[in-house]
């Protein structure tokens, strides 16, 4: 039996990719064969993607970006620490586009609420120099 190769032999943007997308499911909370069988995309072609050993085509990608429900730039992006939310955010004027003036102002109060929240969170660090939460 042939040892699996290591990150150095496999292209590092396969590698990062494939980290991305595990971490994605990881967090959903999704198994590999859920995402297999919800996508038509083989367990075994998910399991190699995720190592970094098989290329994920367009369509794939596609598929699995809206499983995750994240925009596919997330996945493709060259920052090795890309954060989601930032990829997310970009569809945010469509999205807002879509509801009506008093589900736009809840949108707007839950915004401000977390901003508030965030600032609350930062002084609490600075007093206690903790450091930051997620």
């Amino acid at each position: 039996m042939t040892p699996p190769p290591d990150n150095r032999d496999r292209d590092p943007e396969l590698v990062r990719l494939g980290e991305r997308l595990k971490k994605t499911r990881d967090y959903l909370n999704m198994s590999q064969q859920f995402v297999s069988d919800s996508t038509g995309i083989p367990r075994s072609a998910i399991s190699d993607i995720e190592r970094g050993e098989r290329r994920v085509d367009s369509l794939e990608l596609k598929k699995l970006a809206r499983r995750y429900r994240q925009p596919v730039a997330y996945f493709l992006a060259e920052e090795k620490d890309a954060d989601a939310g930032e990829y997310s955010l970009a569809g945010l004027p469509r999205a807002l586009a879509q509801l009506t003036d008093g589900d736009a102002k809840t949108v707007l109060e839950f915004a401000e609420y977390l901003t508030l929240r965030r600032a609350a969170e930062r002084e609490e660090q600075d007093a206690d120099g903790g450091s930051p939460t997620a």
